[in-house]
């Protein structure tokens, strides 16, 4: 009874996280007049998880704790986050447009062919774009480094990448089922979920849950049998 009372605990703990950086999202958002806030804000909200993996000896986060991260990682993001993201979020409209004008025009067999290249483009620059905030946020690297290593990611990694596209296609079917969750998680969750499907399956340096929580267990049996 006592580990699961600990388990709903630390769950909850974890949603109150995810909420406590959707609201973080929101309001520095609106800090930054919407267009010079918003990528700043998925830069914090990278690194606030990243932060959070990385410290598994105190997962228990306050609400405290989590804002805190974000915000002094949004203020430093204010340039840099907005140079990174807005030319991908050009590029990524640009085939959106594609694939919108070829499903609402009459092209024939071959409009078909072109339309489903251009899902598959999307699909796979979509993990593009939501991998690269997270290798920028592990390593402190140029853009350019950050843009080889996110697509060599995507491709070399195929079970992460089909793991994140999975739970990515969950969480919009739940967001649609259920408004309220989008309302309460917004952006903040997909975020949570790819940064715990790369620490879990894409073996990043320096965050790869197989290097990470055996060194903990290591410490906690050590913690053990010293008290012994």
């Amino acid at each position: 009874m006592k580990r699961f009372a600990l388990g709903y605990e630390y769950l909850a703990r974890i949603v109150m996280m995810i909420l406590v950086v959707n609201i973080a999202i929101i309001v520095h958002t609106i800090m930054g007049l919407v267009l010079g806030g918003f990528f700043p804000s998925v830069a914090a909200s990278y690194a606030t998880y990243r932060a959070w993996i990385l410290n598994p000896q105190d997962r228990s986060w306050t609400v405290r704790q989590s804002w805190t991260i974000f915000h002094r990682t949004w203020k430093r993001e204010l340039l840099a986050a907005n140079l990174f993201g807005w030319p991908q979020s050009l590029i990524w409209l640009v085939l959106i447009w594609e694939y919108w004008f070829v499903q609402h025009n009459n092209l024939g067999a071959m409009g078909f062919a072109v339309s489903g290249i251009l899902l598959v483009l999307n699909l796979l620059y979509a993990l593009f774009v939501l991998v690269s905030w997270a290798i920028r946020a592990n390593f402190d690297e140029g853009p350019l480094w950050i843009v080889r290593t996110s697509l060599s990611m995507v491709v070399v990694r195929p079970l992460s990448s089909l793991v994140m596209l999975i739970l990515l296609v969950v969480t919009v079917m739940a967001y649609y089922k259920w408004s309220g969750l989008m309302v309460a998680f917004g952006v903040s969750l997909p975020i949570f979920v790819v940064m715990m499907v790369l620490y879990s399956w894409a073996k990043i340096p320096g965050m790869d849950v197989h290097d990470i929580e055996p060194i903990e267990k290591d410490q906690r049996k050590r913690q053990a049998d010293t008290r012994h």
